[in-house]
């Protein structure tokens, strides 16, 4: 995916999305079809613990923003009904793949295209920073029945860990995304207080893995070929010469999945 930096887009001190209808940061966010499959084979999935807390015994669920079905794949492994919604018609194309039979919408979440009360819940994984809110909190609200419940969820790498921080850094990670849910999940009204359930696990995957799951990301995907080689050059170093890691032929990368929900009033 090229044309933009995603480095460019705009956002606050805290690393959150300013304006996630601004043009800049809406080719971001959509570029990902570009890299649909890549993005679905790296990009690790969601522990059972966290989505079971997520959606308590919510039956039916849409997953908002499914991307390539990542958090779907939680879902029905938990056996739910699931319909998914992307803007994304590549992401989608690889969701049918990856769980065959899921209803698929291409849909914002500012513009959902299904009736109202239809939904026992609403998920998002890794795509709340994307909306906007004041036009995609009251759309979620018409969806959900009564009592219905909002889950947010995000996989972070654990920065605590030395080669992770530096393998950040070489990734132009100018902040610590976990350090700013809060920021992300201001819901408000007509939703209730928030609830917040953190899990912390650990994902074992090989170099080249890894190495593929830097290439899913969205400033990777926009950056020029320069600059992507530069950043492929400087993560194989850190992997050859870091005492955690070198030699290593596979990778445990420790995770931190937070999770938010709010009940509908």
């Amino acid at each position: 995916m090229g044309g933009v930096d995603a480095e460019r887009v705009n956002r606050g001190p805290d690393g959150v999305v300013v304006d996630p209808s601004d043009p800049a940061t809406v080719q971001v966010a959509r570029s990902f079809g570009a890299a649909a499959s890549v993005y679905h084979q790296s990009r690790p999935g969601y522990p059972v613990e966290a989505i079971e807390w997520l959606i308590g015994d919510a039956v039916r669920v849409l997953d908002l923003g499914a991307g390539t079905g990542k958090l779907t794949e939680a879902l029905v492994a938990l056996d739910r009904d699931v319909v998914a919604v992307d803007p994304v018609e590549e992401m989608l194309d690889e969701l049918e793949v990856a769980v065959p039979g899921v209803p698929r919408i291409l849909g914002t979440a500012e513009d959902i295209p299904i009736e109202d009360d239809w939904v026992d819940a609403v998920v998002a994984g890794q795509a709340w920073h994307w909306f906007v809110p004041e036009r995609a909190v009251p759309e979620i609200a018409r969806v959900l029945r009564p009592g219905g419940v909002l889950g947010l969820v995000w996989n972070s790498r654990d920065i605590r860990s030395d080669w992770l921080r530096q393998a950040g850094a070489i990734m132009h990670e100018g902040h610590d995304a976990s350090a700013t849910f809060e920021g992300y999940v201001r819901i408000g009204p007509p939703f209730g207080p928030i609830e917040e359930h953190t899990v912390e696990w650990t994902e074992r995957m090989s170099r080249a893995r890894f190495l593929d799951l830097v290439r899913s990301r969205s400033y990777f995907i926009t950056a020029t070929p320069a600059e992507r080689a530069a950043t492929l050059a400087a993560l194989e170093t850190l992997l050859d010469t870091h005492p955690d890691v070198a030699g290593a032929a596979e990778l445990a990368v420790p995770y931190v999945t937070r999770c938010f929900r709010a009940r509908l009033g």
